[in-house]
């Protein structure tokens, strides 16, 4: 299993300010940056998007990428999220004023993007992937709106992304639970300063991910994403001199990780 970093803040490649993560080259995790980072043969075989919340960061893409494949006249794409979440994209992204209801065109039959309503911790699986079927159970996390992380596996390959989140409990258990977890991806946004602003908003600093990572077994690799812009020289500064029990890296924009 390929896992391609698109977006995941701390760096200046385009896109690097919007969530998207990318498996086997069809399988988009969050669509903040599919299309500025993908070129239109690459966005034609996306054909299934995880969607962890409605956040701009985590979406922005999507209404251009299902443009695209509109245009290309292909198969319809699969967005997999909760019934909470799916109100607010449909409320706010495909509601015929901010962008046309793709779930219609060219008509409710034969529709551009198809929505596949989820639910936390009941694991489902996606079939039609290059490198072959993928379990995906979504994990509720703690954050300023609905959210789910994602525990996503193809036999003993595996990886956890919590995507946005404040101090949690149940998605450090179920990374607990897994006996080969490749990599845990999860956020750090403000550096701790602003402890205040994060507490608020339902995001880490290095001082409340210090203690959220004391929850996680120490043999499990960690990787960091969605450091906010203004601050990635001084989340940078500060993570360097924290001591965590597990091997701590940042995410790294454009790379490519195989599980």
């Amino acid at each position: 299993m390929e896992l391609r970093i698109l977006g995941s803040y701390g760096g200046d490649a385009p896109g690097c300010r919007m969530t998207s993560f990318l498996v086997d080259g069809a399988l988009a995790v969050d669509a903040g940056a599919l299309t500025r980072s993908l070129s239109i043969e690459e966005q034609s075989r996306v054909h299934h998007i995880l969607l962890s919340h409605s956040h701009i960061d985590h979406t922005a893409s999507l209404p251009f990428l299902i443009e695209n494949s509109f245009s290309n006249g292909e198969r319809a794409v699969d967005i997999y999220c909760t019934t909470r979440v799916l109100a607010n994209v449909r409320r706010h992204l495909f509601n015929n004023d901010t962008w046309p209801d793709f779930s219609r065109i060219p008509n409710h039959l034969y529709p551009s993007v198809r929505f596949v309503e989820i639910e936390a911790e009941k694991p489902f699986v996606i079939e039609d992937l290059p490198g072959g079927p993928i379990e995906i159970t979504p994990i509720p996390v703690r954050h300023i709106v609905p959210t789910v992380g994602f525990l996503i596996r193809r036999g003993s390959a595996s990886f956890l992304f919590t995507s946005d989140t404040g101090p949690t409990d149940r998605v450090w258990e179920v990374a607990n639970a897994q006996e080969d977890l490749g990599m845990l991806i999860t956020e750090c946004s403000f550096p701790s300063e602003l402890q205040q602003i994060a507490d608020v908003s339902l995001h880490l600093t290095p001082t409340t991910l210090a203690s959220e990572l004391a929850k996680v077994d120490p043999r499990i690799p960690v990787h960091l994403y969605h450091f906010k812009p203004a601050y990635v020289n001084r989340l940078r500064e500060e993570l360097a001199t924290m001591k965590f029990r597990q091997e701590v890296r940042e995410l790294e924009q454009g790379a490519t990780y195989t599980l």
